[in-house]
């Protein structure tokens, strides 16, 4: 029999599909908790991540706040040996430490400080968030008008501070200074009265007799109650006592510490032949020097101010103390200039210390 062109023997037979064998299913893990692990791990470091981008951002910020408070507490009792000085007579610095434990103990050292504490660090805080941003500004305007890059010199290696650089430091300062006034002024006030408070209590210190009980209703009060007490007694614009001399003093007091500041870590990093501008040796002898000139400069304004804020705490609403003349080279308003400066050097050479190094520190941050 012939074949067919079909080679498959079974070609004619009716084929049945072969059988599949039966398989369990495998049973589905179940991963939720994982995943949802998973997703708060990721969301996790998303949030971390984007922190850490926000404090890059703002670096100069953060890292004036945290030294803020670092110097001013270490170097708090200073400050008010210095106020206690320019306001009252004492035969001199450790008449004045003597006096102040032996009728308040250590404790009066520390009066106030709470006040200080939170204007001081958000008044540095703006200030130099308000001078990074001046000093930019006026950069970009000197560049664009008289083709002079300020920034770029002071970075190359080997620079020197010329007029450009000064001016515009200077300016920037000034700047700063001008505007945290208006946040400084009743926050310094408060500290003022609380330092002095004892002093002014006792009838003694009181030029007239009608105003020792005003002048004893600020002894022993915190933050708030003395900002409350001087409403109460001059009304919400007492808060602002002195506020002109306040002005002058921290717009000419800021323009000089920011200029010599800048000056002075270039010089040092010149002098030192370290191509790196936060040299940090350079930061702190510059940031001690940086408080000393910038003291030196506006003291006789700051015993002005003080005098009169001391003397307007003794009067009530509608009156109004005698205005205290600023006079340069003048004995009696120099009184606590060497605790000033000493006091000055010290804070501003642990604050820029701290500060370049905790902005140090947050650029070099990884957010990867």
């Amino acid at each position: 029999m012939p074949q067919d062109g079909n080679s498959n023997p079974d070609a004619g037979i009716s084929q049945q599909p072969p059988l599949r064998s039966k398989q369990t299913p495998k049973p589905v893990k179940n991963d939720g908790g994982s995943n949802i692990a998973k997703v708060n791990k990721a969301s996790s470091t998303g949030g971390d991540v984007q922190s850490q981008r926000l404090v890059k951002r703002y670096r100069v910020e953060v890292a004036a706040s945290a030294s803020s408070v670092l110097s001013t507490l270490t170097t708090f009792p200073l400050d008010s040996v210095k106020t206690r000085m320019q306001t009252y007579k004492y035969a001199g610095f450790l008449d004045c430490v003597r006096h102040t434990y032996q009728t308040e103990k250590l404790r009066g050292f520390f009066r106030g400080v709470t006040a200080p504490m939170a204007s001081i660090t958000l008044v540095r805080t703006v200030s130099f968030s308000i001078y990074q941003r001046s000093k930019n500004v006026y950069c970009d305007w000197v560049k664009n008008n008289f083709g002079f890059d300020v920034m770029a010199h002071v970075s190359a290696k080997g620079s020197y501070p010329n007029l450009w650089t000064v001016a515009t430091f200077g300016a920037a300062g000034a700047t700063a200074g001008s505007c945290i006034t208006a946040i400084a002024c009743p926050f310094e006030l408060t500290k003022l009265s609380a330092q002095v408070s004892v002093l002014m209590a006792d009838k003694k210190n009181c030029p007239r007799p009608e105003s020792h009980a005003i002048a004893a209703s600020y002894q022993n009060k915190g933050m708030l109650k003395t900002l409350r007490n001087i409403v109460k007694h001059r009304g919400f614009r007492g808060l602002y006592t002195g506020f002109n001399l306040h002005l002058l003093r921290d717009t000419l007091g800021t323009g000089t510490y920011f200029m010599t500041y800048e000056s002075s870590k270039q010089l040092l990093t010149t002098f030192g032949g370290d191509g790196a501008h936060s040299n940090p040796l350079a930061v702190l002898v510059a940031g001690g020097l940086c408080g000393i000139v910038s003291w030196a400069l506006i003291y006789p304004v700051d015993s002005a101010k003080s005098i009169y804020q001391r003397n307007s705490l003794m009067y009530s609403k509608g009156q109004k103390a005698e205005p205290v003349k600023i006079q340069f080279f003048q004995r009696n308003m120099y009184r606590g200039l060497g605790v000033s400066m000493g006091r000055s050097c010290a804070v501003n050479a642990v604050f820029f210390s701290s500060f370049e190094f905790l902005k140090k520190r947050i650029k070099a941050m990884d957010d990867e």
